[in-house]
């Protein structure tokens, strides 16, 4: 019999592959380490997921499993503090469920896909609980693990088969939602998928995929590099023969015959051999293949039924500076520098005229400045704002805002940080007290900014609109006003909020720049 969290007794679910015991968390059920695909191990390393075999008897489903494997330093780092811990395994295959209760209830079903450079991340994190969403939004929330690094972007044996092997996990946990989530009291019919930055990037491609079709109702796109400039399989074989090479490996067999350990420290290797100076180190991308991946995730919301999604997408002011801000080796960056990284984009005729648009955003701006808002305009801010002037244009306008409160952390050289909206999206900071980013910001500004972002993603998830009584009139974005909701210590809807940025960047479109995105 199902049980409620107002009961004494530990709540179960009963899935076709086994039943399941979970636990009581803050007032919710919590069922954690799930399996929704076979373990990726042996001759399935860079397979596409399959389906998970089952148990006998009840499952305990009270502690993590382990996360995807993925570089890790002791200490973390100056920005989040780290963003994964172990245990590391191959066997990771695995998602958590918050649940108000485990009743025939059907409520708003919320997924959330963690980013992390394709490279880390966990959807086990303190700081990506479901509990405040299940909690305060009567939603079932589910975070899931899929495999990153060399192990998920990677495809050593080159076929179309095993290319994206990421993308077939995602598609295994929402096939698994779409499945089971009505047993944790979940509508299969009210799915919105979310996630943040290589995150938000997954969430694109699903909502367009042909194998999800029906599956989504709504995104939520945080950050999504929309910019990035992703390969085909012809282009991605260089990569993954210098990764054979780092490995010591002449062949997918010989890979499959290394520990986990081994494969991710020829990881490292990689991001060296494919560092180039001014652009966001990226050494393990999805391969746009038109078959495991049919189009680039920038183009997946504006086609087919994918049309009909409700969405919601922003950005941070400064996503570029996360990356950037706090690395000695760009702090002494000169003009010209930064000039030839613009011509990259704008074209050299026109390099020095965007240098100057670009500084005069920023009074006393140095040219690293320059580069940051540069990026982050060809990653995240533009892409995203093209994505909403096309739905828009298609009669699917989308909800735009930006993310402007500035951390003081670090002398305040971050501003407002890719990552930095997230713990006041999920507002539970008690669970980022690990993160330096957070330093210094005033406690009352803090809440109640999180107060209005986190009621207005649940709002979103119920209802396709994010407006409640607490948040100032937010329009969805439209080709005549370009309604974007700045989100800071005073929230305010304006008209066409990255209005310079958009236009600047007409010139890279016109100018048929190769590093020009998509949109």
């Amino acid at each position: 019999m199902p049980h409620s969290p107002s009961g004494s007794a530990r709540p179960e679910a009963q899935l076709p592959t086994g039943r399941l015991r979970g636990a009581l968390e803050g007032g919710v059920a919590v069922f954690r380490a799930v399996p929704y695909a076979a373990p990726p191990v042996g001759d399935l390393r860079w397979r596409p997921a399959q389906p998970h075999p089952g148990w006998s008897g009840t499952r305990d489903a009270t502690a993590d499993g382990p996360s995807a494997p993925q570089m890790y330093a002791e200490g973390g780092d100056p920005v989040l503090g780290g963003h994964g811990s172990p245990p590391f395994d191959d066997d990771c295959l695995t998602l958590n469920v918050w649940t108000p209760a485990v009743d025939g209830a059907p409520r708003p079903v919320l997924v959330w896909i963690h980013g992390g450079g394709f490279v880390s991340g966990s959807g086990s994190l303190p700081g990506y609980s479901g509990e405040t969403f299940a909690r305060d939004g009567d939603l079932v929330v589910v975070s899931i693990n899929y495999r990153i690094g060399p192990l998920g972007y990677l495809a050593p044996d080159d076929d179309d088969e095993s290319r994206n092997p990421w993308l077939s996990d995602q598609i295994a946990a929402l096939r698994w939602v779409n499945a089971h989530i009505a047993a944790f009291g979940g509508d299969p019919d009210r799915v919105t998928v979310a996630g943040q930055s290589g995150g938000a990037l997954s969430t694109a491609a699903l909502a367009g995929h042909p194998l999800t079709r029906g599956m989504v109702r709504r995104v939520i796109l945080q950050s999504p590099p929309l910019g990035l400039d992703l390969p085909d399989p012809a282009a991605y074989r260089e990569r993954t023969a210098a990764y054979l090479e780092l490995a010591g490996a002449e062949d997918a067999a010989a890979l499959r015959a290394l520990p986990w350990q081994e494969l991710i420290g020829a990881a490292g290797g990689l991001f060296a051999r494919t560092m180039t100076w001014g652009y966001w180190p990226t050494p393990f991308l999805p391969v746009v293949d038109g078959t495991s991946l049919p189009t680039h995730p920038a183009r997946a919301l504006l086609d087919g039924a994918a049309t009909d999604i409700d969405v919601m997408i922003g950005w941070t002011r400064e996503e570029a500076n996360f990356g950037f801000a706090l690395d000695e080796g760009y702090a002494d960056a000169t003009r010209e520098q930064v000039t030839d990284r613009i011509a990259d984009t704008f074209g050299a005729e026109a390099a020095a005229d965007v240098y100057a648009a670009y500084a005069r955003t920023r009074p006393g701006s140095r040219p690293v400045d320059v580069l940051m808002d540069l990026i982050t305009d060809e990653l995240f801010r533009v892409p995203a704002v093209r994505l909403a002037e096309a739905r828009a244009a298609a009669g699917r306008p989308v909800w735009a805002y930006q993310f402007d409160l500035p951390t003081p952390a670090h002398g305040g050289r971050l501003g407002a940080a890719h990552c930095l909206e997230l713990p006041f999206v999920f507002d539970n900071f008690a669970q980022w007290e690990h993160a330096p980013f957070l330093a210094g910001l005033d406690p009352a500004v803090r809440d109640g900014l999180a107060y209005a972002m986190h009621r207005a993603w649940i709002s979103f998830v119920r209802t396709g609109d994010p407006n409640h009584p607490d948040l100032p009139t937010w329009r969805p974005y439209d080709k005549e006003a370009r309604t974007t909701m700045r989100f800071d210590a005073v929230v305010t809807a304006l008209d066409d909020l990255a209005g310079a940025s958009r236009l600047l960047h007409e010139r890279a479109r016109t100018s048929a720049q190769p590093s020009a995105p998509l949109i």
